[in-house]
Formats: structure tokens, sequence, C-alpha cells
């Protein structure tokens, strides 16, 4: 089996309009990631949706969690907002898959060139090949369980809730 990735827009994919100043969305950015990182591995690839994770909704969360169900593969990544990540980070984890599921993202879109993106996805991809059946979330070269984790606004990171 190989592996999955489940995109669902976030800083990851925005794109910048330089006349009005704005983010959106476009297209994902993944497979031109997947080349860049000279990814040999296998991988499926599924668009989901592209929206900022402060406008993912509950239904969103389970349109996610039908994909992870319905996944054939036991490794997925998927690329996420990160303002709400913990949120579908719990959403997955409650319903107990038997599967490895990691949830990436960044803070810099991609197509700013200094992103944090590609180096996240590529752990987000190791991390997902590795780690036992459980749902992770995975920045900055670490990775979290999902019971266990929060974006720290005030820090720019993310962090265990609890420490071990």
């Amino acid at each position: 089996m190989g592996l999955k990735i489940i995109v669902t827009g976030g800083t990851f994919d925005k794109e910048y309009d330089e006349i009005n100043g704005r983010l959106y969305f476009q297209d994902t950015h993944l497979p031109e990631l997947l080349q860049m990182g000279r990814c040999k591995l296998g991988v499926k690839m599924e668009t989901l949706m592209m929206i900022d994770s402060l406008d993912m909704t509950e239904e969103g969360r389970q349109s996610i969690l039908n994909a992870c169900k319905n996944s054939e593969e036991e490794s997925i990544v998927i690329t996420h907002g990160t303002d709400t990540m913990e949120v579908t980070a719990h959403t997955l984890g409650n319903a107990k898959l038997d599967k490895t599921i990691v949830l990436t993202g960044a803070f810099i879109p991609i197509k700013f060139g200094s992103s944090d993106g590609l180096f996240n996805l590529g752990s987000a991809i190791a991390f997902a090949q590795t780690l036992p059946h459980g749902v992770y979330v995975a920045m900055q070269g670490k990775y979290f369980f999902w019971n266990n984790v929060r974006k720290n606004r005030s820090s720019g990171t993310f962090e265990e809730t609890l420490k071990n």
C-alpha cells in the first residue's frame, strides 16, 4: 500500500493577489512540492476542499473523516490550515481508525518562497510511514499526538498541551 495525501487548503495552498492584496486559493501546490522534494513514493492525492481552516465546519471535518475511512491506504497525510488543525485531529482521533493519519500545514504560503510547508510535508510523509496507527499533527520537525497538541499563537509554534 502507498500513501494518500488529502488536500483541504490552508495557508499551504494560498496564493497572493498583488492587485487586491489578498490571499486566495487557486489550486494545490502538492504535485510541484512532491516533485521539488524528489519524492519517489507512490502517492495518491485527493483534493477534498480548498478553504482556510477558520472556515472549516463540522460538515467539512466529517468529509475529511469519511475520506480517511474510505481510503484504501493505511498511511494518510492531510494538508490543513494551522488555525483549527487540532480540532480536526480530535475528530479523526476520536474515530479510532486503523490507519496512520498525519495532519500538517504551513505558517507561510508555499508561493512566498520562504515557506515551512515543504519541510512540514516531508516530515509528515516520513511520520505517516513510520508511526503506529493513530492520528498525529506534524509541524516544525516534530509530531504530536492528536489529543495532546495546540497551536501557540503567541510563539507561532505547535506544542504539547500536557507535558509527559
